[in-house]
């Protein structure tokens, strides 16, 4: 049975240095709850308490499971893997010291770390990829990373695909699962990320259901998607332009695709993450709205 949960960026609690304050932890754990969800990611390291008794007490006083903790990693460059390294196993040592090994490190690239990558989010083209070699180091990169977490705490890691990274297309996911181990690392798919991105999620369900051990809700409204092509926008002015709408206000079909993850027989976690920069909308709002419309389409 798929339960579901939400995560603090939709809190407008990111990874990116950027102007306004989120709300706090105690207040998005609340609303979380509040709003009908079961479990919750880490955010940003440092959001929540760091010391594994004092996490542990705050989800379970509102019967909140961990599901994971999303490390970025710029994995295109060797000299930063020990840091990604370090950086994973720091947050996965919290996971299991406060929630055992049901969480996964959710790895990614160290996204918009690059400028032409972040500029062209939404549109990207072959030249502003990697280069052979660079594919190389990546992957390694993210075996490393999958691989120490693994034999230290027992828990699992899976990459991220996101937009502003260089894993960001349909065939740049197929390359990196292409040339890492499928007993090491896993893929989270974000639905609203690999349309942004230029893709169809039933179609990477299709293609890649062995390597889905987690989900991410994500909706990609179109208008805006066109609008950051015709403007020329960078990722972090789709982002606060809307382009990660509410659920069912998009064009990521929900019902085919939860329908076509159950056939699958993915029994994991799905999380709504609507990305949004800190003080933009009504978050709790939201949050109730795509609760509310997961429900009607049977989730």
């Amino acid at each position: 049975m798929i339960k579901v949960a939400n995560a603090p960026c939709s809190w407008g609690v990111l990874e990116f240095e950027m102007e306004g304050e989120p709300a706090g932890f105690g207040q998005v754990l609340d609303e979380i709850r509040q709003t009908g969800y079961l479990g919750t990611e880490l955010g940003d390291y440092g959001f929540m308490p760091t010391e594994p008794d004092q996490l542990h007490r705050e989800l379970a006083q509102r019967d909140l499971t961990l599901l994971g903790a999303f490390v970025p990693v710029y994995l295109a460059d060797a000299r930063a893997h020990q840091d990604g390294i370090d950086d994973a196993l720091m947050a996965a040592r919290l996971l299991a010291a406060a929630a055992g090994r049901t969480p996964f490190i959710v790895l990614s690239d160290d996204n918009c770390r690059d400028e032409a990558r972040a500029f062209n989010a939404g549109r990207i083209q072959p030249k502003h990829g990697l280069s052979d070699d660079q594919w190389r180091v990546f992957a390694e990169g993210a075996e490393a990373v999958a691989r120490a977490v693994l034999v230290e705490t027992g828990l699992r890691t899976v990459f991220h695909h996101h937009c502003g990274g260089y894993v960001e297309t349909p065939q740049e996911v197929e390359r990196l699962l292409a040339a890492t181990d499928p007993r090491l690392l896993g893929l989270c798919l974000d639905t609203g990320h690999y349309t942004f991105g230029g893709g169809d999620p039933i179609d990477a369900l299709n293609r890649h259901s062995d390597r889905v051990w987690h989900v991410h809700l994500k909706d990609c409204h179109p208008d805006v998607a066109r609008q950051v092509k015709q403007e020329g926008w960078d990722y972090l002015t789709a982002v606060q332009h809307g382009v990660f709408c509410e659920l069912g206000q998009g064009s990521v079909d929900f019902p085919a695709f939860l329908q076509r993850l159950k056939f699958l027989g993915y029994d994991g976690w799905a999380v709504v993450e609507q990305d949004v920069l800190a003080g933009m909308g009504s978050p709790k709002e939201s949050a109730q709205r795509n609760r509310d419309y997961l429900r009607a389409v049977g989730l």
